[in-house]
């Protein structure tokens, strides 16, 4: 699949993203009637309709019936005769399953690693045992809901000037979520809520918590310390509040606990440090036509410049690699890691049925309107995040990522809840992709959000750090962008605030994957 875009430079309106396509992507928005110099015709094609920035346009005549390629691969099949010029979209074009070749490692190759003389290093904080944060955070963690006022309440007393006299602390954040009972031991959700809060309490970026409970609840705090390997000690410590004695009881002695710790989580200083202790999570959300041109593709290219840097790079969202996961099974080490990523497609597609839904429900109303149609569409643009390099490894949700270099995590698709597996399992720093406009953060890590088009990064400065839709406007390219992006990612990691961080965003966006019964 090619992650570079070419223009056509004679009319400046059309992306074209393969000569096998059979469809082009609109640049701007385009009116009825015009001349484009695009498609396979001599005299290109004329615009039989209005055709939105981001949306495609067919550059052939395709039957009804006939499969419709992007990326030159398969995105859907059209449901009526097509006119060539005609605007392509959900009203005549539709999902439709095919069978897709998984050969395992067929793509695989030697990574291009640079030497170790020439990789790029940033400022990180090197904490006791070795591990390299990009942030400097205290944290009150919840075992269950009945926890969440409590806990907000404790973090409260660390705002405004409380940490005046401790400058080198980022901040003192609650941490909380919607279950912790009502749920069986044997599920799902319980060992992913578990394994979420135990990724959090020893993240590099956390370096001391409070673990909170009410005190009845299945999540016990006593047992996750004794099964989990979470150590209690000066900087990590559990209680309950019923246990202390009621609320404000429970408020009291968590912010004693925390307040003791202050001082030693103070004591940092920041160092150089190699990339190869960066795990950078790659997500995006409120995706547009121009996701798959733009912002992904760049985004992969600088996951590709960090890998050959030793570092790591975490794709997830599974729902919206559906489609495409035959690429990245190609892009395997072994046949066991393709497998593991099949066996994972195979799980989704009996939860939906099991669910009563279809992996082709996506794309969301915002997607549609930003120029994406089916489901393949959307995951063939969301697959280019990952860039080119070899598939390591498959990780289910929230487990502890140990490999080097490119690897895949088994997230939904909401983001919140896919960015929170991604934090859980190591990721110091995220990338997020949007091009309908996401306000995204995820403390403890910092969020950079990159803009697919010029238009969302005007209207949104507030909240875009990078540009992408400069590739779209022709002022830059893939490789330049990507570059940029990576030197973004060194900055933030190094201490650069984020947007979403300026603006204090990223508590309430811990979402741990609730899946199964409530009981």
């Amino acid at each position: 699949m090619s992650t570079s875009p070419t223009l056509h430079k004679s009319d400046d309106a059309t992306i074209q993203l393969h000569s096998n396509d059979d469809v082009v992507i609109a640049r701007r928005a385009i009116a009825p009637g015009t001349q484009l110099n695009a498609g396979t015709g001599s005299n290109g094609i004329v615009t039989t309709g209005d055709i939105p920035a981001g949306h495609k346009i067919a550059a052939r005549s395709l039957p009804s019936g006939a499969p419709v390629r992007k990326f030159d691969q398969m995105i859907g099949f059209a449901t009526q005769d097509i006119a060539a010029g005609a605007h392509v979209h959900s009203h005549n074009l539709s999902f439709g399953d095919f069978e897709r070749d998984y050969v395992a490692s067929e793509a695989a190759q030697p990574t291009d690693y640079y030497p170790e003389s020439e990789r790029a290093t940033f400022q990180g904080i090197v904490r006791p045992d070795g591990r390299v944060a990009t942030r400097n955070y205290l944290a009150v963690l919840t075992s269950v809901n009945c926890s969440a006022s409590a806990a907000r309440y404790i973090a409260d007393q660390f705002r405004g000037p409380a940490l005046a006299n401790h400058a080198n602390i980022d901040g003192v954040v609650s941490l909380s979520h919607s279950t912790g009972c009502g749920m069986g031991k044997a599920s799902d959700g319980y060992t992913y809520l578990r394994r979420t809060l135990a990724g959090y309490a020893q993240h590099p970026n956390i370096a001391g918590f409070v673990l909170l409970g009410l005190g009845c609840e299945v999540n016990q705090v006593a047992d996750m310390f004794s099964e989990l390997g979470l150590t209690e000690g000066p900087m990590g410590q559990f209680m309950t509040i019923q246990g202390a004695g009621g609320t404000t009881a429970a408020v009291r002695e968590g912010t004693a606990k925390l307040t003791a710790m202050l001082d030693q989580a103070n004591d940092i200083k920041r160092e150089t440090v190699p990339a190869s202790h960066l795990t950078l999570g790659l997500e995006c959300g409120g995706s547009d036509g121009f996701s798959g041109i733009t912002a992904n593709p760049a985004l992969g290219q600088a996951a590709d410049l960090l890998v050959r840097h030793g570092g790591t790079a975490i794709l997830g969202e599974t729902p919206e690699i559906y489609g495409a996961e035959h690429l990245l099974i190609r892009r395997a080490v072994s046949e066991e890691v393709g497998k593991k990523l099949i066996d994972r497609i195979r799980w989704w597609e009996k939860h939906a049925e099991v669910n009563g839904v279809e992996l082709d429900n996506n794309p969301t109303p915002g997607n549609k309107a930003g120029g994406l149609t089916t489901i393949l569409e959307k995951s063939l643009g969301a697959a280019a995040k990952g860039g080119t390099t070899n598939l390591v490894d498959v990780y289910r949700y929230a487990e502890e990522v140990t490999e080097k270099g490119f690897v895949f995590m088994d997230t939904p698709g909401y983001d919140p809840v896919s960015i929170t597996g991604m934090v859980a399992g190591g990721a110091n720093v995220v990338c997020f992709t949007t091009g309908r406009g996401s306000v995204f953060g995820c403390k403890p890590s910092p969020s950079l959000k990159l803009a697919t088009n010029s238009d969302l990064y005007g209207r949104m400065g507030d909240d875009m750090d990078i540009n992408c839709g400069l590739i779209a406007d022709g002022e830059s390219d893939v490789e330049a962008m990507g570059a940029d992006i990576f030197d973004t990612i060194l900055r933030t990691a190094s201490g650069e605030p984020s947007k979403s961080e300026v603006l204090g965003i990223g508590e309430d966006e811990f979402v741990p994957w609730q899946v199964g019964a409530v009981l």
